[in-house]
């Protein structure tokens, strides 16, 4: 069976993305793999060196600048590797004895496309180390993360509890029914209170086919609430997820709906980050 890649860095999330790689491990009976990508980043330039310099002056800068990055990226070698028996160590607690451990170099959204084929899910956590460029944390890869893999997502905020209800956005669109079957035909989210709710959006009927989403997932053996909402789409989700003590949402990637055009563009990685919730982008 392919893999649980669960995405780790040095931020104060790490615990809380490997608990929930855990926990997706766990409910799957799928492999656990811990994945560290160091970014090479920008390099420093000899153009910051002041043209007053003398060359040799300019020279031994350059010099101590290069031994400067081989010495950091040593740093951040080890680094990730301590990360990486870290998480490992934090799931064998957790009853998981085989992890596999990952260090690859490039950037996120590289990495997983080339461990595609080998992978269920990714799971990420919601921004990336806060010491690092914004550029390069994880939380700014969201979106490309989205974009790119074919795979679900799993985003975790900054605690991660196990989840014993969730909420499905409904939008009647293909993607968001296609969603509803890999959750049905997956183990992740069996036995957990279902919630599926549509947000009513320029007067169109939404019941009939929330209604006809709710009983494929009653008969499939959930215990489902359906209900059709109004009022401006990320507030009147935020809003039932807090009434209801919603745990985890679940939302499809991509269209042309107002509500997944929150998830183009920067408004995804936004939304994401603003989340208190774990968020399941199904593909």
């Amino acid at each position: 069976m392919a893999n649980i890649v669960t995405c780790i860095d040095g931020s104060n999330l790490a615990d809380a993305v490997s608990d929930a790689g855990i926990w997706v491990s766990q409910r799957l009976s799928a492999p656990l793999q811990m994945l560290h990508v160091l970014d090479k980043g920008e390099p420093h330039s000899s153009a910051n060196l002041s043209g007053n310099i003398v060359p040799e002056g300019r020279r031994k800068l350059l010099k101590e600048l290069v031994n400067l990055e081989e010495k950091h990226a040593k740093l951040a070698l080890e680094a990730g590797k301590h990360m990486l028996e870290d998480a490992r160590q934090r799931a064998a607690d957790q009853g998981i004895e085989h992890v596999a451990i990952t260090q690859r170099h490039g950037t996120l959204s590289e990495s997983l496309i080339d461990i595609s084929d080998d992978m269920t899910m990714v799971v990420i956590g919601q921004r990336g180390e806060s010491q690092r460029s914004k550029k390069l944390a994880i939380g700014s890869q969201i979106e490309s993360v989205i974009r790119t893999s074919r795979k679900p997502i799993l985003i975790v905020p900054e605690n991660f509890t196990k989840p014993t209800r969730f909420l499905i956005a409904y939008d009647g669109r293909e993607v968001t029914e296609k969603a509803i079957d890999e959750l049905i035909s997956s183990a992740l989210l069996k036995s957990l209170d279902c919630h599926i709710i549509s947000v009513k959006n320029n007067n169109k009927e939404r019941q009939p086919a929330l209604d006809k989403a709710a009983e494929k997932l009653t008969n499939a053996g959930f215990d489902v609430r359906a209900e059709v909402v109004e009022g401006n789409i990320q507030t009147a989700l935020n809003t039932y997820i807090q009434e209801h003590s919603i745990e985890l949402l679940v939302m499809g990637a991509y269209g042309h709906s107002r509500l997944h055009q929150l998830f183009v563009g920067s408004h995804t990685t936004n939304m994401v980050r603003q989340s208190d919730i774990p968020v399941l982008i199904a593909k």
